[in-house]
């Protein structure tokens, strides 16, 4: 997705905003706060950090972890900052399908409560112990009712079917299974389309669709500043293929028709 990256850069370059790129050892070893906490690169300011690494543990050396510790401490924006970032990984959701979770999260609202959970999809821990255990059976017994889902961003990393099958009997009595979750496979209803795509012959097959809402969010501390609708994304896909997006040429751009 460099070509959007690019997009958003020479929009923003149009507004005389300019963009920089660098790596965390380039944030390591010149990025510096000033005594109001303001962030600086190479003598510049710094308005907003938007990250485009750092999503996964493998990404961060200790020098890695400074420059993360720097940013974090700096007054600039951050898109995602730590605490956002964590609460958009696959665990952090498993852990809101709790039971009572949502409770303590929103007391005094059964209402919103009962409307959000009606949205969820079963989502299980794979926590060592007897609830761990007991979803690895359950899934063991009926895989195609499972998607195994570690805790990566993009596309092309979950795990269906006999993959599935393979990982969790890999990793039933290893710790390392905590770092997926387990949940219930979605299944829609399939529908005829065209799916148009270079070199491929137009023909009508069967098709899934996943619709993606954006959203802008934006908070200062504990003080909510902005959040709200801002535009939607949907991909359409033949149902043959289990997982991947548009990127990575399964998927394509598709529009909603309301009716």
């Amino acid at each position: 997705n460099i070509f959007d990256q690019r997009a958003i850069e020479n929009e923003l370059l149009a507004q005389n905003i300019h963009v920089i790129r660098r790596r965390f050892e380039d944030v390591s070893e010149k990025g510096s706060l000033d005594q109001d906490r303001r962030l600086f690169m190479d003598g510049q300011e710094v308005a907003v950090v938007y990250f485009r690494d750092g999503y996964m543990p493998s990404q961060y050396s200790g020098q890695n972890w400074e420059a993360r510790l720097l940013l974090e401490r700096s007054c600039a924006i951050k898109c995602p900052d730590i605490a956002t970032q964590l609460a958009g990984t696959k665990k952090v959701q498993q852990e809101l399908s709790r039971m009572g979770v949502l409770e303590m999260l929103l007391p005094g609202q059964p209402e919103t409560v009962s409307r959000l959970r009606a949205t969820f999809a079963g989502l299980y821990s794979l926590d060592m112990g007897e609830e761990g255990d007991q979803a690895i059976t359950e899934a063991l017994a009926a895989p195609s009712q499972f998607v195994l889902k570690p805790q990566r961003e993009g596309g092309g990393n979950n795990l269906y079917g006999e993959e599935m099958v393979q990982a969790l009997e890999r990793l039933k009595d290893s710790e390392e299974r905590a770092s997926y979750i387990l949940m219930e496979k979605i299944e829609p209803e399939p529908f005829g389309n065209c799916l148009l795509r270079p070199g491929n012959p137009v023909r009508v097959v069967q098709c899934i669709s996943e619709l993606g809402i954006f959203g802008v969010y934006v908070r200062q501390g504990k003080t909510l500043v902005m959040n709200k609708h801002v535009g939607h994304l949907l991909r359409t896909k033949a149902i043959e293929h289990a997982d991947g997006g548009v990127a990575a040429g399964v998927a394509v751009l598709d529009n909603p028709y309301p009716v």
